[in-house]
């Protein structure tokens, strides 16, 4: 071998194998099937049972009579209107309404369920806005609900909404922000509205 051959195979780079890629290489497997007798299926029959459970046939519509009502407040600079709703138990806020009582009107009701559920006391009912009507299923029974909506103004600026144990929250909203907040299309109909009533002074 000539002195120039010797030199160019010298200038050669070894060919290495690393033994740790080649270990591993050796060391892979594939995974086996798991044998059909470690497969089991515990709950599958519960889980059956909760998704294709037949909801009890209804035996009775019952019809549920309440009432409530948008209360605002004005401003200090009469600039806006701010609207009073509660947050309930499932976190959705709503007007505060109830069950209209044996002998009371709907007007008297949406009076008594405001200053319950939200210790206003110093309020005056405006006008009628609307009927809004909710239906929902309580075991074999479909309820029926309608509530009476009436535009109430709160009268006194130094009253401060309190809350019932059964309530997540309750505060003032601007108007906006009480549009974007309501959980329900009718009542967000029912404060446009009462907006329109505001603003024009026309309670009739």
């Amino acid at each position: 071998m000539t002195q120039a051959k010797q030199k160019n195979h010298a200038s050669r780079p070894k060919k290495t194998t690393s033994k740790a890629s080649t270990k591993k290489q050796r060391s892979y497997k594939v995974p086996e099937a798991l044998p059909t007798k470690q497969y089991k299926e515990p709950r599958l029959g519960k889980l059956r049972q909760v998704v294709f459970r037949k909801k009890p046939e209804i035996k009775e519509i019952v019809r549920e009579p309440t009432a409530g009502g948008i209360v605002f407040r004005m401003t200090a600079d009469q600039n806006d209107i701010e609207i009073l709703l509660i947050q309930d138990s499932k976190n959705r806020w709503t007007i505060p309404k109830g069950h209209i009582e044996p002998g009371e009107t709907a007007k008297q009701t949406a009076v008594r369920e405001i200053g319950e559920e939200s210790g206003l006391k110093h309020v005056d009912v405006l006008a009628w806005l609307g009927k809004i009507h909710f239906k929902y299923r309580r075991q074999d029974k479909l309820v029926l609900m309608t509530t009476q909506v009436y535009l109430v103004q709160s009268l006194d600026s130094s009253e401060h909404p309190t809350k019932e144990k059964w309530m997540n929250g309750i505060r003032w909203f601007s108007f906006s922000d009480a549009l974007d907040a309501i959980e329900y299309a009718d009542i967000e109909k029912l404060m446009l509205l009462a907006k329109k009533r505001i603003r024009s002074g026309e309670f009739n």
